[in-house]
């Protein structure tokens, strides 16, 4: 007993299979969790490591060199990276995709340990970071205070870091921008010299005075107490009462050569939002957690974490994702809801009843529940854009199988077949078609899954699920369509004037089409070579259009967010930098008004604690500003054209050095900013400086580059004290001692720590800031030897000014500079290719090569991943047809029909303006398996005609009039579930859109033509197959006779 046969006999089990898998599938989706992408195994570590007092150019030779070359043999690695700057080298480790990121990470480890005894003494253990998107924060919070500000950090730690790092879900809670508080002992010189004193004495004398220690236990009678000495200080002002030394007898107090000063760090990032000092709270998740279920627990727990601050400490959102994650995931609901729509209206147009119909809504929703329960059984399953997108997509798809049935079900009933025996014949006449045209789909779908590459990692999901759904929707084509068929069809009874009234006008034009249809059909036949000649030539008209579809990554998403770099000149103060952000941050709330909801912005040299700022640039003279705007509906102003006047605005700065305007927030990935990125390998700084400078001003007149800037920063000025190694040897000292000497003076060294309310504060011991401010406070800085005798720093060396390079890059082991361009209002290949041309004119020395990286590299990537799975594409569907139909000759007939699918794509690209992406490029390749569905349908059905024994016009006509409708059918469900996606405006739209379009142009220009071409070229092969077979049979006849 066939599938169908049992479905129709047993009507009961079948509808409570069914049932189970909805249940089992709506069980899955209440417990997935829901985030923006599928769970995306990064292929990035970093490695870092801290050498303090070193300079870029010793970070380079002594740390990071080394580094390089035993990290360069770890296996699969695509690019290493590395920027060398003053106290710590950053090594990047970029892998190629789809290796297990934790066995590379133990690899790295490895390679670490076998290079450790290698390294300057004292060059601290590297660390290395795992790059993961729990790393993205889900939540940046600001924080406004006035009076509290001084001790904001410890009041953020305590009453919003603490409870929040307790939520189920939060990973790391880390808060910026607040300076720490610090116990600073300045001391003076001058009375230091009086009393014989040195810095590293008063360090030495704080840190054997600020302790507890345990002096064992003792017996007194029958108890056994401890003994404790404690010797902490409970208040910073007791540090003033130390002994520090003697003086003619008398006591030397700290307080008589230094002064105690209990406030924050002295050099620390600052953070402004909407122009008031505060902080930012970054909250980050733990791994396979809800990111929309922790971002609503932590902004529900806001307004009771504010009840427990100081009245001026106020908290606020300047990026919650959760909102992006709903904002895109409701408009792809909304997308779905109007497929699903627009395809029972699709359905119920040409069928003309209501239980077809019927039928047809309950098969989507079947299809579409089942592939929950495959993302609630895999690992890392949530719903994202790619799961729900793909829902979308699969709407149109999914009722094929089912209409195919279905019509065939109706066409019987109407011949007055009784309604059982009509599903299972029915059935039994179009499934191995069915069957066919669902592995053609599977073989589009599965070799998503092998694409490697950013692609590959986020269409895995795409094709596994779109394989699950098609599965499905043949099953229950074969299964519960003729089963309910069977209970709800019946030959049509008269119907009620209103629906005659309705209904008649739309079945005199479907017969109207079906009359117009066979007369074109019969024209065509006849003209054989007209049609394909005409064909040929609309497919060469084509390819004219592709000549002027620029190319890009991925399209840009208006996510609301806008990310500013600035450099004022290097060694510019902190207080310059927060004039110009507290004046930019003041126009551009003025001008954006209700429009931008936060104008958040750090300046300042960043803590060396804190990874975070770490891996980005920092410093005095850095901005980082991180803006947010209204959802785009909520505003007239696109994100694009706010960049673009910000930019404007940044131009009448000429003192900025450097003004990145990052349109989403960041650059590379999907839906960010696109750049090409030009880098500059050479090892002479002057000659890639040179070559730098003047790339950047051709790139500059390229269009479509809307900024350029050089990687490289301005080299900046320092002093440097040039030590007579002689001299410090003659006075007991060397170089070492004397440097570690002038580092405690001038940046200072931590004592000890002050612990108050279980926290720790350092205690550092330095110059008095008055005796820190010219060459001469260094030249007189006095150097101890180990028996207390002092020289002066003059007397042993000299000051001298001298200009380093602040950071040295490198990639694959050969310094870089990298001359980075962001694209705008232009297809990343035209750019490229007006850089390419301005790079040919240019005078390049020896020594000196540019290659492009950045999303164009990424791009290129993807494209040959693409274009190489397109081949294969079409040779698993090529296997199928030829399987199924057990010819050579049939699935080349069909598989023609894809030129002009391809054809439908170039144009309507053209025609709306949008680029070949990967979303576009995903579109074409979906086609391949959609536009050949309606082929196997087609000839599946001529061939059906000539083994009843027509002739082959005949049969070709009569196939293309009785298959008219199914085709049109499936080709309308499957162009309507894309409009949506198309035309969407919804935030997230953009990325889509491209893909929805490219569908809709493929299949309406390839259905049209596949029509009158198909049927043709079948003629042309079956009268040439006839020819050959009476050949044959001559060729026997004569060999008999003779």
């Amino acid at each position: 007993m066939s599938l169908y046969e049992g479905a129709v006999k047993k009507p009961i089990m079948t509808s409570l299979c069914f049932l189970a898998v909805a249940i089992f599938g709506l069980f899955s989706l209440s417990k997935l969790p829901v985030d923006l992408y599928p769970d995306i195994e990064t292929n990035t570590i970093m490695v870092m490591t801290t050498y303090q007092g070193a300079s870029a150019s010793d970070i380079e030779n002594n740390v990071t060199r080394p580094l390089e070359n035993v990290l360069n043999s770890v296996s699969n690695l695509k690019h290493i990276t590395s920027r060398s700057s003053e106290n710590i080298s950053v090594i990047t480790l970029e892998f190629e995709y789809g290796y297990d990121i934790d066995v590379l990470t133990n690899d790295v480890r490895d390679k670490l340990d076998m290079v450790s005894s290698m390294l300057p003494d004292e060059v601290e253990t590297p660390i290395i970071f795992k790059f993961s998107t729990d790393m993205i924060p889900i939540l940046l919070l600001s924080v406004q205070a006035e009076e509290s500000q001084p001790a904001l950090y410890k009041i953020l730690d305590d009453n919003v870091a603490n409870p929040l790092a307790r939520v189920p879900g939060v990973g790391t809670v880390s808060i910026s921008g607040a300076p720490k508080r610090e116990v600073n002992v300045y001391c003076d010189p001058n009375k230091l010299d009086a009393y014989n004193l040195s810095v590293e004495t008063i360090s030495s004398i704080i840190s054997a005075e600020n302790r507890n220690t345990p002096g064992g236990t003792f017996d007194v009678g029958s108890n056994t107490y401890s003994l404790r000495v404690e010797g902490e200080f409970k208040d910073p002002k007791e540090m003033e009462n130390i002994v520090v030394g003697t003086h003619n007898g008398a006591s030397v107090y700290l307080r008589d050569v230094a002064k105690v000063v209990d406030s924050v760090e002295e050099r620390a990032q600052k953070t402004y939002s909407n122009g008031v000092q505060g902080a930012m709270i970054v909250v980050q998740k733990q791994s396979g957690a809800n990111s929309v279920a922790i971002s609503q627990k932590v902004i529900d727990m806001l307004p009771q974490l504010q009840k427990s601050l100081p009245s001026d400490v106020k908290l606020g959102i300047i990026v919650n994702t959760s909102d992006n994650i709903l904002n895109t995931i409701d408009s792809l609901e909304e997308t779905i809801m109007y497929a699903m729509l627009f395809v029972i209206l699709v359905v119920f147009v040409f069928l003309g009843r209501w239980r077809a119909t019927v039928i047809i809504c309950i098969t989507i929703p079947m299809s579409l529940v089942a592939s929950f329960i495959y993302l609630g059984i895999i690992d890392g399953g949530s719903l994202n854009i790619i799961s729900l997108s793909c829902l979308s997509i699969a709407i149109g798809n999914v009722v094929d199988d089912a209409i195919v049935v279905l019509e065939n079900v109706t066409t019987h009933i109407e011949r007055g077949s009784e309604p059982k025996q009509a599903a299972i014949h029915a059935t039994n006449e179009v499934a191995i078609s069915v069957i066919a045209s669902t592995l053609t789909m599977i073989a589009v779908f599965f070799p998503l899954t092998m694409v490697s590459g950013m692609s590959g990692v986020l269409f895995r999901q795409l094709g596994w699920m779109m394989c699950v759904i098609m599965t499905v929707s043949t099953v229950s084509a074969l299964s519960f369509t003729p089963m309910m068929c069977a209970q709800l069809l019946r030959l049509q009874k008269k119907q009620s004037k209103m629906f005659l009234t309705l209904y008649t006008p739309i079945q005199r034009a479907l017969d109207g089409l079906d009359v117009w249809y066979q007369n074109r059909l019969n024209w065509a036949v006849r003209h054989r070579l007209t049609v394909m000649i005409g064909c040929a030539a609309f497919f060469v008209a084509s390819l004219f259009c592709a000549k002027y579809i620029g190319t890009e990554f991925f399209p840009a998403a208006d996510n609301s967010r806008i990310g500013i770099n600035l450099q004022l000149p290097i060694g510019a103060r902190v207080e310059r930098a927060e004039a110009l952000a507290s004046e930019l941050t003041n126009k551009w709330m003025t001008r954006y008004g209700d429009m931008m909801k936060v104008c958040n912005y750090t300046v300042g040299q960043a803590d060396s604690d804190n990874t975070f700022a770490s891996m980005q640039d920092n410093g005095s003279h850095i901005i980082s500003f991180n803006i947010s705007l209204v959802s785009p509906g909520d505003r007239d102003v696109t994100l694009e054209t706010v960049c673009d006047e910000m930019r404007e605005d940044l131009k009448g700065y000429p003192e900025l050095d450097k003004a990145q305007v990052i349109l989403g927030g960041s650059t590379g990935g999907m839906s960010a900013q696109a750049s090409a990125d030009f880098e500059v390998y050479g090892y002479d700084f002057t000659a890639t400086d040179k070559v730098s400078a003047e790339l950047k001003e051709k790139l500059l007149q390229v269009k479509g580059v809307s900024e350029v800037n050089i990687s490289r920063q301005d080299y900046q000025p320092e002093y440097q004290v040039d030590f007579d190694r002689e001299k410090l040897a003659m006075y007991g000292l060397n170089l070492q001692t004397a440097a570690t000497a002038l580092r405690n003076r001038i940046n200072g060294g931590i004592a000890s720590r002050f612990r108050e309310d279980g926290e720790e504060y350092d205690i550092k011991v330095m110059y008095d800031r008055a005796h820190r401010e010219s060459i001469e406070d260094i030249e007189n800085i006095m150097l101890f030897n180990n028996v207390g005798s002092g020289v002066r720093v003059k007397d042993v060396g000299t000051v001298v000014e001298r200009f380093t390079p602040p950071t040295i890059e490198r990639k694959d082991r050969e310094r870089i500079v990298t001359v980075s361009t962001f694209v705008q209002n232009a297809p990343m290949s035209a750019v490229v290719e007006g850089a390419n041309a301005a790079i040919d004119k240019m005078d390049i020395p020896q020594g000196i090569n540019i290659q492009i990286a950045g999303s164009y590299e990424d791009q290129q990537e993807s494209f040959t991943d693409l274009l190489t799975l397109a081949i294969l594409i079409v040779i698993l569907v090529y296997i199928v047809m030829a399987a199924q139909f057990e010819s050579y000759t049939y699935p080349g007939i069909i598989m023609s029909s894809l030129l002009f699918a391809f054809s439908g794509v170039f144009i309507i690209l053209y025609l709306s303006g949008h680029t070949l992406n990967v979303m576009s490029m995903i579109g074409g390749i979906m086609l391949i398996g959609i536009v050949v569905k309606n082929g196997i349908v087609l000839i599946d059905y001529i061939s059906l005609n000539r083994e009843r024994g027509m002739s082959i016009r005949r049969a070709v006509v009569l196939g293309g009039m009785s298959r008219l409708r199914p085709v049109l059918m499936t080709s309308l469900t499957t162009i309507l579930g894309m409009v949506p996606m198309a035309l969407g405006t919804g935030q997230g739209s953009e990325m889509w859109r491209p893909m929805g379009t490219a569908v809709i142009g493929g299949l309406t220009f390839s259905t049209i033509l596949t029509l009158l071409f198909v049927p043709s070229v079948y003629c042309i092969f079956a009268k040439n197959g006839i020819k050959n077979q009476r050949r044959k049979w001559r060729k026997k006849l004569t060999a008999k006779a003779s």
